[in-house]
């Protein structure tokens, strides 16, 4: 038999557990709620953040969609497209809409958008040829500003740079355009004869990205211009929107290492080494879709060892109006020429 002594503590054991227990139970149901209330303030701060973030994007929107995402991708393609775009607009054009610029009857152009820009070709070492050419149509300062305001006309120099970036030649351009303000240097460019192809492509190039005219015409730096009788010869051409005007011709194809005209290229004319159809180099002028056709493809255009087979090679696949204009014989010295080659 227990005696009462052992019967009182086995009691107080029995109580002290329960009491234990209910503690513990106390403590638990105390950290779930803890647990519980973090979770739910969690909670709440996400969808706190949550509304920020829509708030400051916008329109509930994410920080980058699905929809920007394809832009970026597209990106490349949307270059392409503007070739198209302008195709369709020239078209556009021919259906009607077309360009009011007219000369009025004192000879100056009433449109905000140039009539031309003309890029005259020219090197180190040829001053004096810039000299004469500024004296004889070009005008400077005030008058070529008149030029530019009233009948519509940019006429500027271009020149790339030194071999020797920086140095004596590169200054002696850097002076002169201080001077007279007419020269459009083409920093990616370095002179060299051979090159000359590439620096035709970049002058159109950064012509049309940089002006917004009905034609873009290249002239070489011992060409005479009548740029009055130049302006009203691509005046007739205004409802030409892929107009391609010049001395347009179709000459042999030189082979020989060695010929003053070699062409390395030779082979990919075919067995009859004749050129495809071109303006001469001395002067020839394309309309504005051309010159950003150019500038859109610049990376993939070829050249070849000529300006003027390259430019022509150029239009050969598009839907181009060639035009062959007997007053852009520059050599010729033909009748109403207006250019004459020195």
């Amino acid at each position: 038999m227990q005696s009462r002594g052992s019967s009182n503590r086995l009691s107080g054991l029995v109580i002290r557990s329960r009491i234990s227990a209910l503690m513990l139970s106390m403590l638990a149901s105390i950290a779930a709620i803890y647990v519980a209330g973090r979770l739910w303030q969690d909670a709440q701060n996400r969808v706190y953040l949550i509304k920020e973030l829509d708030r400051v994007t916008g329109q509930g929107q994410p920080a980058i969609s699905v929809e920007d995402t394809l832009k970026v991708i597209a990106c490349r393609e949307q270059r392409k497209k503007l070739y198209a775009l302008e195709m369709e607009l020239a078209a556009a054009r021919q259906e009607g809409f077309v360009s009011k610029q007219r000369p009025d009857t004192n000879g100056t152009y009433s449109s905000r958008r140039p009539l031309a820009v003309i890029g005259i070709i020219t090197r180190f070492g040829r001053k004096n040829n810039r000299d004469a050419i500024r004296k004889a149509w070009m005008q400077t300062g005030a008058a070529l500003k008149k030029l530019e305001d009233e009948k519509g006309i940019i006429v500027r120099f271009v020149i790339g740079r030194s071999a020797n970036r920086g140095d004596s030649l590169d200054r002696s351009i850097a002076d002169e355009n201080r001077q007279t303000n007419d020269f459009i240097i083409l920093d990616d460019h370095v002179e060299a004869p051979e090159e000359a192809p590439k620096k035709t492509k970049l002058f159109f190039s950064y012509a049309a990205d940089n002006w917004d005219a009905e034609f873009f015409a290249k002239v070489n730096d011992d060409v005479f211009v009548n740029i009055d009788a130049l302006g009203a010869a691509l005046a007739n051409h205004l409802d030409k929107p892929r107009a391609y005007i010049g001395c347009m011709k179709s000459g042999e194809v030189f082979s020989e290492p060695g010929h003053k005209w070699y062409e390395p290229d030779w082979w990919k004319f075919g067995d009859g080494k004749s050129y495809l159809r071109h303006a001469s180099g001395e002067l020839f002028a394309i309309s504005r879709a051309l010159a950003q056709f150019i500038s859109i493809n610049r990376s993939i255009l070829r050249t070849y060892a000529h300006d003027d087979i390259s430019a022509g090679s150029w239009f050969i696949a598009l839907d181009v109006k060639h035009i062959d204009e007997a007053k852009f014989c520059c050599s010729s010295w033909s009748t109403g020429a207006l250019c004459a080659a020195v």
